[in-house]
C-alpha cells in the first residue's frame, strides 16, 4: 500500500463492479479510507443486490484498508445528501468524490422511449449533481469555517459523449452533459479548494462486452492510476480538465473552443449566411467521425 492518499477519504459511486470498482480498490491501496456506493442494479437499470459492493469492501479490509459499503440511489437527491455525510460521519470528513455510476439502454434515437431517455438521463447526469451538490456544499461550509481541505471530483464522461456514437443518443447526451456540468462546476468549487475534473475510460467492461469487439480493450483496473493521482493533493493545479484514458494512453480532451469567426455589417441576410458559413468551414477542423459511422 502507497501513501499517495493516506488519511483521505473517497466515495466512488457505481463501484461494485467494472470500472468503478477498480477505482475504489486503486485508492484505497494507495491509502484512502472508501465508501462503496452502488445501488445493485443491472445494465437495464433493474434493481438487483448489493452482495458486490460488499465483496469490495471484504477485498479492501482484507488488503488492510477501511471500507464500507453505501447502497444509496446517486440520483435520488436526499440518498445522495446521506451518502455525503455517511462518509463524513464514518471517517470524519469527505476528500474526494468520483462519480462512476450509470447504465445503458441502447437504442437509435428514433427508437429510444421517454422512459428510457429518462432512466439514463437520471442515473448519470443528475447522480452527478447530486452528489456533487451537496459534496460540494460541505466543502463550502467548510472553507467558511476555515477548515478548507484540498478536495477532489473526478467525474466521468464518455467519448460517447465527447464525440458521439451511433445509437446512443441518450448515453450521449447524458456523457456530454457531464463534461460541460464539470467544466461550471471546476470554475465555480475552485474558490472553496476544489478541483474538479472528468476521466473518459475505455475499458471492457459488461457495459461494452456484448456490444462489439472488446477483446483489444484495457482492463477497468488499468485506467484507475490516472483517478488516484487526480484525487491526491498533488494535483490541485488541475481543473476543469477532460481526460480520456485507454490503459496505457492519456489523452488531454480539446473540446469546444471559439474557431473562425467572420462578421455581416449589421444584420445577416439569410441568402448570404450560407457562402459566409461555407467559407468559415472551409476553413476550419472538420469534427471527429462520430463512434459507429
Amino acid at each position: 500500500m502507497s501513501n499517495l492518499l493516506e488519511g483521505r477519504v473517497a466515495i466512488v459511486t457505481g463501484a461494485a463492479r467494472g470500472i468503478g470498482r477498480a477505482h475504489a480498490l486503486e485508492l484505497a491501496r494507495h491509502g484512502a479510507k472508501v465508501v462503496v456506493n452502488d445501488y445493485g442494479v443491472t445494465l437495464a437499470g433493474e434493481h438487483d443486490d448489493d452482495t458486490a459492493a460488499h465483496e469490495v469492501v471484504r477485498e479492501i479490509e482484507a488488503a488492510g484498508g477501511e471500507a464500507v459499503v453505501n447502497g444509496a440511489d446517486v440520483a435520488d437527491f436526499d440518498a445522495a445528501a446521506a451518502l455525503v455525510q455517511q462518509a463524513i460521519d464514518t471517517f470524519g470528513g469527505l476528500d474526494v468524490l468520483v462519480n462512476n455510476a450509470g447504465f445503458v439502454r441502447d437504442r437509435m434515437l428514433v427508437n429510444t422511449s421517454e422512459e428510457e431517455w429518462d432512466a439514463v438521463i437520471r442515473v448519470h447526469l443528475k447522480g452527478h449533481f447530486a452528489t456533487m451538490r451537496h459534496a460540494g456544499a460541505w466543502w463550502r461550509a467548510e472553507a467558511k469555517a476555515g477548515r478548507q481541505r484540498a478536495a477532489r471530483v473526478i467525474n466521468t464522461s464518455s467519448g460517447a459523449g465527447l464525440q458521439g456514437s451511433i445509437g446512443q443518443a441518450t448515453y450521449s447526451a447524458a456523457k456530454a452533459g457531464i463534461a460541460g456540468l464539470t467544466l461550471v462546476a471546476a470554475a465555480e468549487l475552485g474558490r472553496y479548494g476544489v478541483t474538479v475534473n472528468a476521466i473518459a475510460p475505455v475499458a471492457r467492461t459488461r457495459m461494452t462486452e456484448g456490444a462489439f469487439d472488446t477483446s483489444a480493450m484495457p482492463e477497468p483496473e488499468d485506467n484507475s492510476p490516472v483517478v488516484a493521482w487526480l484525487a491526491s493533493e498533488g494535483a490541485g493545479d488541475v481543473t476543469g480538465r477532460v481526460i480520456e484514458i485507454e490503459g496505457s494512453t492519456m489523452t488531454v480532451e480539446d473540446g469546444w473552443r471559439h474557431g473562425a469567426a467572420t462578421t455581416a455589417e449589421g444584420r445577416w441576410d439569410a441568402a448570404e449566411v450560407g457562402p459566409a458559413l461555407r467559407d468559415l468551414l472551409a476553413g476550419g477542423t472538420a469534427p471527429e467521425p462520430v463512434y459507429g459511422t
